[in-house]
């Protein structure tokens, strides 16, 4: 058996568990930026997919992303279904001196979170027992495949695509995803009058984008599957990418509105997190101040994008996630540097980042619009006008975030 490095896999421990926070603390994001009577639809929507991707992934799902490749495409179902062949012994291909077991669970995590990005766009709007049926076939026909074309052997890492975090296997495939969902499933129903719902609590909005900045340490550095040099460099990008992006989208907001908003400085430093996410391990420190100010700059813009397909994205998944994502990803392409991995800005390198990002984003929205038409022919996808007026907390779950104070707006 390989040496197991006793610091490389607490370190790796401890990334898993802190990625594995982070869908949690989407819950409490979302949550509060949503109308006071959808917060526990929109929370369950998130907590839920710590269930249901966990179980795919056991039964086929890392086998199908990390498997053996068939045709670069996706990978053997069979060589680690029911966790066969995963235990203690490191795996050289992913990890050389980490458990796989490990690797196993590092990765179930981004699984289980992917989905969950998702539910940001579609507020108040979907029913609860098709959104289930919805993540498990999306984790199957979209995530698996892409994650195992970029990062499991198939055809696009074979062509030289990277991605160290996800921002093309997660933050593309999830924000277009979400897109084409927030299109099928339909613009809300609002009250007569009423323009926008209003945040349930900013407070907790801040304490989600908190532990997600927290979390998002451990999904960036432990990229690097070992406590190196390499993880320190995407743990300090992660922070400069956000900080910096944090102050970009307020003054982009200030400009705009006359005044700044703490909810735009939460969202900001997101956008930021996200567009970092695919190059932490691939460019210099000052660089990821670059690419967190540029992705702040086009996520922030991108409204008016978003404006122009008339697309009621609630808490605007695509901008911040589907277009930082791809962001990041094609930057690198332009600011890598083999200082810090073996992977250097050319030519070439941004036309293969180019190209996957196209694939990913177009593959995800048109499996996704498939995938919603053919659950919807078994029962209708979207909740009636009259419950997402008066909320789907007390409707479907018979449970309200704050019955304590009697607040139900």
């Amino acid at each position: 058996m390989q040496s197991i490095s006793a610091g490389d896999t607490a370190f790796l421990l401890v990334c898993t568990a802190l990625v594995c926070m982070m869908t949690p603390a989407l819950a409490l994001f979302y949550g509060g930026l949503v109308r006071q009577r959808d917060v526990l639809s929109i929370m369950i929507q998130n907590f839920v997919c710590m269930g249901v991707i966990g179980l795919i992934w056991v039964f086929g799902g890392f086998s199908l992303a990390f498997g053996p490749t068939v045709g670069g495409v996706i990978g053997d179902v069979t060589t680690y279904f029911g966790m066969y062949h995963v235990g203690v012994e490191p795996n050289p291909a992913y990890a050389p001196n980490v458990p796989f077991i490990l690797v196993f669970a590092y990765q179930m995590m981004f699984a289980i979170i992917t989905p969950a990005l998702m539910t940001g766009a579609f507020v108040g709007r979907f029913k609860f027992g098709a959104y289930l049926f919805f993540i498990a076939f999306w984790t199957i026909l979209v995530y698996l495949p892409a994650a195992h074309w970029v990062w499991g052997g198939g055809f696009l890492a074979k062509l030289g695509v990277v991605d160290f975090a996800g921002g093309i296997v997660i933050h593309a495939s999830a924000g277009f995803s979400a897109l084409a969902a927030a299109k099928y499933l339909g613009k809300r129903k609002l009250a007569e009058g009423q323009k926008e719902s209003q945040p349930a609590s900013l407070p907790l909005v801040a304490i989600g984008a908190g532990l997600l900045w927290f979390g998002w340490f451990g999904f960036n550095a432990g990229g690097a599957y070992a406590a190196n040099a390499l993880a320190a460099y995407a743990f300090t990008n992660t922070m400069l990418a956000g900080s910096i992006a944090m102050l970009v989208w307020m003054f982009w907001e200030w400009k705009e509105s006359g005044r700044p908003s703490f909810s735009g400085v939460l969202v900001g430093a997101v956008t930021g997190l996200a567009t970092i996410t695919p190059a932490a391990g691939y460019v210099e420190p000052m660089t990821a101040l670059l690419i967190g100010a540029i992705g702040a700059s086009v996520c922030f813009n991108a409204k008016y994008v978003q404006k122009w397909l008339k697309i009621d994205d609630t808490l605007e998944v695509w901008r911040a996630h589907g277009v930082g994502g791809m962001t990041g990803a094609i930057l690198i392409g332009v600011t890598a540097s083999s200082n810090i991995n073996a992977v250097s800005a050319s030519a070439y390198q941004l036309g293969i980042q180019v190209m996957a990002v196209v694939i990913v984003a177009v593959y995800a929205w048109i499996i996704t619009m498939i995938l919603l038409k053919i659950l919807d022919a078994f029962g209708h996808l979207r909740v009636s006008d009259e419950v997402q007026l008066e909320g789907l907390d007390d409707n479907l779950y018979g449970e309200n975030a704050f019955s304590l104070w009697g607040m139900k707006k």
